[in-house]
C-alpha cells in the first residue's frame, strides 16, 4: 500500500482508533496525534498545528454525524509524514463546508495538505503532514 505521501505503508505502521463522536472524546485523537508526531520527531509547532487540524476536522465531521456514530481514526506512518484519516457515518444529506469555508483555510494552514470525501453514508477528512527538519 502507498499513502498520500508516495511511500509505501505496512500494516506495522498503521494505527487504527475509533470513539464515539462526542466532543468529550477528541482529546483521545489530540493525545494520539501528538504522540505519533512526536516518535516521528516533529518540531514542538508542528505538533501543535496537527493537534489543531485534528480537532478541527473532528468538528466538522461531529456536525454532520449520526446519532450514537463513532469517529474512525486511521493514522498512517511513513519516514517523514502522518497521514490522518477522520470517517464518521453522516445523516441524510449531509455537506462538509465548502473548500472556501473558514473551517477549510484552517485545515490547509496547518498542513501539507487536506482533503475531503463522502460516499455510501460516510464522510472522510484526510490530513497530511509531513516534516519539515530532519531528524
Amino acid at each position: 500500500m502507498t499513502q498520500l505521501t508516495g511511500q509505501p505503508v505496512t500494516d506495522d505502521d498503521v494505527v487504527h482508533l475509533t470513539v464515539p463522536a462526542d466532543g468529550g472524546y477528541l482529546g483521545v485523537l489530540r493525545t494520539a496525534t501528538a504522540g505519533l508526531a512526536a516518535r516521528l520527531q516533529f518540531a514542538l509547532d508542528e505538533i501543535e498545528d496537527l493537534r489543531i487540524a485534528v480537532d478541527e476536522a473532528c468538528a466538522m465531521l461531529l456536525a454532520i454525524a449520526t446519532r450514537d456514530a463513532e469517529l474512525e481514526c486511521r493514522f498512517a506512518v511513513t519516514d517523514d509524514a502522518l497521514t490522518i484519516e477522520v470517517t464518521v457515518p453522516t445523516v441524510r444529506g449531509a455537506m462538509l463546508p465548502a473548500e472556501s469555508s473558514f473551517a477549510w483555510k484552517v485545515l490547509t494552514a496547518l498542513t501539507s495538505s487536506a482533503s475531503a470525501s463522502a460516499a455510501d453514508g460516510r464522510a472522510t477528512i484526510a490530513l497530511l503532514t509531513r516534516r519539515s527538519g530532519g531528524y
